[in-house]
């Protein structure tokens, strides 16, 4: 059983911690390892290495900064698969769609790659006489982040890379569930070249997050997981003085026009609802069906859902969709469907009682599907985060459109359609963050920014991307005059007038 430690000084270090945890992997339901959980004292020792690394690291040049970039970004191409194999062994994906997370999270190195162009500032030459205006854009210090079970491997590399790029060190604290790829990422990045201290990997559980929230020395927390805890860390960490984007939960919506095409929205319906087990913060777990689509959709969906391959991530036999990730979120996932028949719901598929052959130990739920859902049952209104789609019913686009815009969250949605008008309405009306059209995660790619709106964000900044490169820097202008000759002998005198742009 392999030990799951900390990352500190390009060197994995125990410390002080005497706390552990079980890693599981899901599909077989066996103990596969142990992390060791950070004190606040651990915290404060990677935060100290990061403090001291800063220094140096801030001045190193924009050009060699993006070297070790490069190097970092061949390296992880180098070895996607293991990082893949260690996501889907850990948390329960199967592998196209680990090796899918791995690729989206290298995008986002690519996109750090170009830092150089990225922190580029603007200058605005005699504003006055003799006077010029600039701004430049410089790094936090220490910032750190917080990152959740479902992506082990691509949301760490949605903070890191920009973060460090822009001249920052980094505390990753990813999830005790899934920790294995987070190290050898960090690891690969040594081996890049990147200097001791400049990305320190923090193991833990709450203990750890608080610590890094309450620290003086950490000047900024990006975090991504479910709303009650992006609430408490983006009050925590404002009160504390610090700069933080909290990315929360969703309950994402599809809406299907009666002049969709319904295989091309069948499709999307079941790979954006059971990818990776409904464990997406994108993932649809509600289809607005409008008009009489549901009496066609719902059996497409079903026939669909009949076909799919559940089993072990890493099996030799490729699979659709793997286990969940602990016994006790499955365990919390049958809760919602139980509520859900009892709420009067038509429970269409039941993935109660799944089992696989061979791994029936492992945390195991089929896909679930629910017709005639009402906005007021439990199952509409939690972020179920599994593999289970619920099917609302809509007269006609003003009651689907009031549906999502009345929902708490706003983090992705999407509309199917073959109508522009009704498709360029939507994208302008719908109070969410990122849309899709005919298309069912919306995902932004790198040089965009992804976040949500309402209860799916906290903070003023979206994540990676433009906004990513915002949030990790910040902006000082400048104004400079270099007096002639005759200016420096004094002859303007003393003027206490506010300064005017003559």
């Amino acid at each position: 059983m392999k030990q799951l430690n900390h990352w500190i000084d390009n060197t994995r270090t125990d410390l002080t911690g005497e706390r552990t945890g079980d890693v599981f992997n899901p599909a077989t339901g066996d103990i596969s390892g142990s992390v060791v959980m950070a004190t606040g004292a651990d915290v404060d020792t990677a935060v100290q290495s990061a403090k001291q690394a800063f220094e140096s690291w801030r001045d190193v040049s924009l050009t060699k900064r993006t070297a070790i970039m490069f190097r970092y970004r061949q390296l992880l191409d180098e070895n996607r698969v293991e990082l893949a194999r260690l996501v889907s062994a850990e948390h329960g994906k199967v592998l196209d769609d680990a090796l899918g997370e791995v690729g989206r999270g290298i995008e986002v190195v690519e996109y750090a790659c170009g830092i150089s162009t990225l922190l580029k500032g603007d200058i605005t030459p005699d504003v006055a006489t003799g006077v010029d205006t600039y701004s430049i854009r410089q790094p936090l210090g220490v910032v750190a982040g917080i990152t959740p079970f479902n992506f082990p491997a691509m949301v760490p590399m949605w903070m890191y890379p920009v973060a460090i790029a822009c001249g920052n060190t980094f505390i990753l604290k990813p999830s005790e569930k899934d920790p294995s790829a987070g190290l050898l990422a960090a690891e690969l990045f040594a081996e890049a070249g990147l200097p001791p201290g400049v990305l320190n990997v923090v193991q833990g559980d709450a203990e750890a997050v608080n610590a890094l929230l309450e620290h003086p020395d950490v000047q900024a927390i990006s975090f991504v997981g479910s709303t009650p805890i992006a609430k408490h860390i983006y009050r925590t960490g404002t009160a504390a003085g610090k700069r933080v984007q909290a990315l929360g939960g969703a309950k994402n919506h599809m809406i299907v026009m009666p002049d969709a095409d319904l295989d091309t929205a069948a499709d999307a319906a079941v790979s954006a609802g059971y990818g990776s087990a409904g464990e997406r913060c994108m993932a649809i777990s509600v289809v607005v069906a409008v008009g009489d689509v549901a009496d066609h959709l719902v059996p497409a969906i079903t026939a669909r859902i009949e076909k799919l391959r559940v089993g072990p991530g890493l099996s030799d036999e490729p699979m659709d969709m793997g286990a969940l990730v602990t016994d006790v979120h499955r365990d919390k996932v049958v809760g919602y469907i139980d509520t859900g028949v009892a709420e009067g719901a038509t429970l269409v598929a039941d993935g109660r009682g799944f089992t696989v052959a061979g791994h029936e130990n492992g945390f195991w739920l089929g896909p679930t599907l629910f017709d005639h859902v009402t906005t007021d049952m439990t199952i509409y209104r939690d972020e179920i985060f599994g593999p289970v789609l619920g099917v609302v019913r809509a007269d006609d686009y003003d009651q689907a459109l009031d549906i999502i815009n009345s929902n708490p969250y706003g983090n992705g949605t999407a509309i199917f359609t073959s109508n522009g008008g009704t498709a360029r309405a939507f994208q302008r009306d719908v109070t969410v963050g990122m849309v899709g059209i005919n298309v069912p995660i919306p995902v932004p790619v790198a040089f965009h920014s992804f976040g949500g709106w309402k209860d799916s964000l906290f903070g003023g900044n979206h994540i990676y991307g433009p906004e990513g490169v915002k949030f990790y820097s910040r902006n000082k202008a400048i104004t400079s005059r270099w007096p002639t000759v005759s200016h420096a002998a004094g002859s303007e005198g003393v003027n206490l007038n506010f300064p005017g742009h003559d």
